[in-house]
């Protein structure tokens, strides 16, 4: 996985966060490893491929031994790969090269956009093909030892249970959203590899996070046409802009309100807001409620679950602050502490609508 990994957010006390900022890529080095560099990711495959073991070892740590790292755990999983699971390939079609020099092809045009990441593999037919986010593959190639089993993951054509009791929406499948919410829940004895992979798991989850965007995003690009962004393009957009050079009116994307954290949202919802303080006057109560792994709750149910720590669980953090976010709110609209509440329904719109506002004109400040 390729972003731009924020690694200060973990210069305190606090538990382990995964955070990255921009698109989500795939880095494409040298076939080779460069002099004094030990091989990491693709050129292992290639590279002195007798020293498989110490080969993937060095490359976590290559300046000196980390003695906590087990030579016997890598050598079993690249054991249980090649025995488990599907998407490993034929050992024998990859053996040590019988000769010193190996070339590379790079096909196509590399500078033209693209979201999805440029994954190839070879099929049993000899055949190659390229694999998008939306292959129910995808998530087995990215993260095999969460997947050990090369288990399928979400596909467009994706139909619901016939058991399903829920709301249904109207095209019938399932969306990415609700099959990522499905398969970060714990399910009783079931073997959820997934849910332990601690840090691992973290990232699996801001990568399903930025896949199910970009998908989004995606979607948004092909059908401009039929989300009634006409208004917005041309000399309307640049008047509203200030923009009175013609050189800078170009055909934009335009991303629509219902999208979250665009600018068309912010200003809807700020202006809802604004209408509503109209009405209403003011805001009275201006809360910051926050989440702290030791709660009670959250310590009772890790410590069901030797090993764990807060931030190997983010499942179990978000399930229980969004409990105790629900209970204080209905708390504070029941009337017991501060009386009858006027604008019930609208207050929580107030305070993220402002908020997004004003996080969106420090971000925009030539708006």
């Amino acid at each position: 996985m390729g972003a731009k990994v924020d690694h200060s957010i973990n210069s305190g006390l606090g538990p382990y966060i995964f955070k990255i900022s921009g698109q989500v890529h795939h880095l494409m080095g040298s076939l080779l490893p460069l002099e004094g560099e030990c091989p990491k990711f693709a050129q292992l495959y290639i590279y002195d491929t007798h020293n498989e073991t110490m080969n993937r070892l060095n490359a976590v740590n290559c300046e000196q031994q980390n003695e906590k790292l087990d030579e016997d755990i890598v050598q079993g999983l690249i054991r249980m790969f090649d025995e488990s699971n599907e998407l490993t390939d034929d050992g024998k079609q990859y053996e040590q090269p019988t000769c010193d020099e190996i070339g590379g092809l790079v096909v196509g045009d590399i500078g033209l956009f693209d979201s999805n990441r440029d994954i190839v593999v070879e099929l049993q037919a000899g055949e190659l093909k390229r694999i998008t986010k939306l292959n129910p593959k995808f998530m087995s190639f990215q993260y095999p030892i969460l997947f050990p089993y090369g288990e399928d993951g979400y596909r467009p054509d994706l139909k619901w249970s016939n058991d399903y009791k829920g709301h249904e929406p109207k095209r019938g499948r399932v969306p990415m959203r609700a099959f990522i919410a499905y398969q970060i829940q714990e399910r009783g004895p079931l073997l959820d590899t997934l849910l332990k992979g601690g840090r691992l798991f973290q990232q699996f989850l801001v990568d399903s996070y930025a896949t199910l965007e970009e998908d989004r995003l995606d979607y948004i690009r092909k059908n401009q046409k039929n989300l009634r962004s006409e208004i917005y393009k041309g000399i309307y957009d640049a008047i509203s802009k200030g923009d009175s050079d013609a050189n800078n009116v170009g055909q934009k994307v335009i991303l629509p309100s219902s999208y979250t954290g665009s600018t068309r949202y912010m200003l809807n919802n700020y202006q809802d807001a604004m209408a509503i303080c109209r009405h209403y006057g003011n805001p009275d109560l201006f809360i910051t409620f926050i989440c702290n792994v030791k709660w009670p709750e959250i310590v009772r149910e890790l410590d069901t679950k030797p090993g764990y720590k807060g931030e190997d669980k983010p499942d179990l953090i978000s399930r229980v602050f969004k409990m105790k976010l629900d209970d204080m709110i209905s708390y504070i609209k029941s009337g017991e502490v501060f009386g009858e509440v006027e604008a019930g329904e609208f207050y929580q719109l107030i305070i993220s609508a402002i908020l997004n506002f004003l996080d969106f004109l420090n971000d925009n400040k030539t708006y």
